[in-house]
């Protein structure tokens, strides 16, 4: 199978270690069928050379992903999404990365000098807005 191309969008300023930027990327893109079993990542090098960061951090976050069995590397033949998990992994997957998406909204509101109420009401808001267009 090819290489998938991996989107990845670091935020250098969230106060959010890379490495976890990247793993919460990746669980997101599998929950959400961006990423499938059998697809092949870019290898530790060339996604350090692509997102201008350190050897190091892709070699952690690929490490993080294969202690969780969502990543295989295999050696001379490079990095691939492994098999898909069962439908209770997969629902934790898509928790974690509604949970991460979730701080980093509500970290960047309060960063903007929004308060709870205000973020909250938003929320509420937008997700009006969302069901009366469906």
């Amino acid at each position: 199978m090819a290489e998938k191309k991996l989107t990845l969008q670091l935020d250098f300023r969230s106060g959010l270690p890379i490495y976890t930027q990247i793993v919460e990327q990746v669980q997101s893109q599998l929950a959400a069928g961006i990423l499938k079993a059998g697809d092949q990542l870019p290898t530790v090098r060339a996604l350090a050379e692509e997102l201008r960061v350190n050897f190091n951090t892709i070699a952690r976050a690929y490490r993080l992903l294969d202690e969780a069995r969502i990543i295989s590397t295999q050696q001379g033949r490079g990095t691939y999404i492994t098999e898909i998990p069962p439908p209770k992994v997969t629902e934790k997957l898509k928790q974690a990365s509604l949970v991460a998406l979730t701080d980093r909204f509500v970290n960047e509101a309060e960063r903007l000098g929004f308060s709870e109420p205000e973020i909250s009401q938003m929320v509420k808001a937008r997700l009006q807005v969302k069901k009366a267009a469906r």
